[in-house]
């Protein structure tokens, strides 16, 4: 298809737009060689024919955010990020990075990613501007005396996935997925601060670009700790390398960063989000450090254990450096900003905290899933039960690219034999009769081992599930 072609896409179609834009080369589906991507930070597969049963025209609801669509919206939208940023292909010009990197720079790409942003970004984030909390107050003071109510109600609870992280039997699998997230977030939150260092702003915020270049200079500076973290688990430092294993929600703080960093008409909440993030990650580096100790038997993780950890004066000193000039400027509209961005990311973290919750909890024990399944498909059998049903037939090192189902679902393997996987380095055998449970919106993907493999997968109602 001709670029002039593809182009041709009207505002009102836009499940055309998102279309159009995905069908770029460098987000085709993974094969089999490609569970792990080392060496070419243009390669973003995004499961593209899956666009064509859904619907990206309407916001998705909060309760739905980790649905499919939000994933594989998340994915488009980090690219439609990162095609401004600097990254470098692997090898020369015979090097497939090099393809992927033409493809991903082209004219063609940024005009269809900026098209696209507009229909994901309020597809993705619309149900932020519902139920947002309101300012306890007026002015610069309510807003630190809020910011600093959060550092102590998130000191005393940093979030329930490290707590589960802590109690999952196979701990070193669950210290690996955590630290794969941190691959969306860490690069993001650099970035984000990398573009609003750029500009002539300086007499209307004159200590601003200062504030933003020490943060930027100690993220800089802090980047040999991530790498050498990264590598004493196992782990490669390369940009998307675990692309396949980054849960939305990882994605969705991450983007939410590189949104309001994006658009300066979103100035106040890119440091309302900015400040949630240093708070985050201040309040979490502990807990992080000790599963990391303990799962990966990693004694002294840098990154984690000599984190900043800003006091409640020091973030009341950085919100009053931050607001304080706009509002005497703008008015509260500037405090007003800097409290949507601060509860958007404060929300978002949340979404995300749960989310990695429940994934290492589901992966930890597959063992129950496995019974679950046995005992729901002997259920459907007996009482003759009728279920939606899709079967697939599926050709030797066919690959399903890491996705998520809206509903809960059996995998029966009929015949053959597949890989199955949910974490990094994690392939788990399934052979004919294997049966296994996945809940809705928990990231999963699978490669078939034999000539063909025969498999099912039976819809299971929540009433159903209730019942084993």
């Amino acid at each position: 298809m001709s670029p002039v072609s593809r182009i041709r896409s009207t505002p009102d179609d836009p499940n055309g737009i998102v279309r159009q834009y995905a069908a770029n080369a460098p987000f085709r589906s993974a094969t089999s060689e490609e569970m792990v991507n080392h060496d070419n930070p243009f390669r973003r597969p995004v499961r593209p024919h899956d666009l064509g049963f859904l619907d990206y025209a309407e916001p998705l609801p909060a309760d739905e955010a980790l649905r499919l669509r939000g994933l594989l919206g998340h994915r488009m939208l980090r690219t439609v990020y990162d095609a401004d940023l600097l990254f470098l292909p692997a090898g020369g010009d015979d090097h497939p990075s090099r393809r992927d990197a033409i493809a991903f720079r082209s004219a063609e790409n940024r005009i269809l990613g900026r098209k696209a942003a507009v229909v994901l970004e309020d597809h993705l984030f619309s149900w932020l501007d519902e139920d947002r909390p309101e300012p306890a107050g007026t002015g610069v003071d309510a807003l630190v005396r809020h910011v600093q109510g959060v550092l102590e109600e998130r000191r005393a609870h940093p979030g329930r996935a490290l707590r589960v992280a802590a109690g999952c039997r196979h701990r070193r699998e669950a210290a690996l997925f955590s630290l794969v997230q941190l691959t969306a977030v860490h690069p993001a939150a650099l970035s984000a601060v990398g573009r609003n260092l750029l500009g002539d702003y300086d007499t209307a915020h004159p200590a601003l670009r200062g504030l933003l270049l020490d943060d930027y200079r100690d993220r800089a500076g802090r980047a040999p700790l991530y790498r050498r973290l990264l590598a004493a688990a196992d782990l490669s430092a390369e940009p998307y390398a675990y692309w396949q294993f980054l849960l939305s929600s990882a994605l969705g703080t991450a983007n939410h960063l590189h949104r309001v960093a994006h658009d300066h008409e979103r100035f106040g909440e890119f440091l309302g989000a900015w400040t949630h993030h240093r708070l985050d990650e201040a309040v979490t580096a502990p807990a992080r450090a000790d599963l990391v100790r303990e799962g990966l038997g990693i004694e002294h993780p840098a990154y984690f254990a000599d984190a900043p950890r800003p006091s409640a004066d020091d973030l009341a000193a950085l919100v009053t450096a931050l607001v304080g000039p706009l509002a005497d400027r703008y008015g509260e509209e500037a405090v007003t900003a800097f409290h949507r961005g601060f509860e958007d990311a404060r929300r978002l973290a949340a979404v995300h905290d749960e989310d990695l919750a429940v994934q290492l909890d589901w992966a930890d024990r597959l063992d129950e899933y496995r019974v679950k399944a046995e005992k729901l498909d002997a259920l459907i059998r007996e009482r003759n039960i009728e279920v939606d049903l899709e079967t697939f037939v599926e050709s030797h090192e066919e690959t399903s690219t890491t996705h998520v189902h809206d509903d809960h679902r059996l995998v029966v393997v009929e015949v053959g034999q597949m890989h199955f996987w949910n974490n990094v380095n994690q392939q788990i055998p399934m052979n004919e009769g294997d049966k296994l449970l996945i809940p809705a919106e928990r990231l999963h993907g699978s490669m078939v081992l034999s000539g063909t493999c025969t498999y099912h997968q039976p819809v299971i109602s929540e009433d159903l599930l209730a019942q084993v």
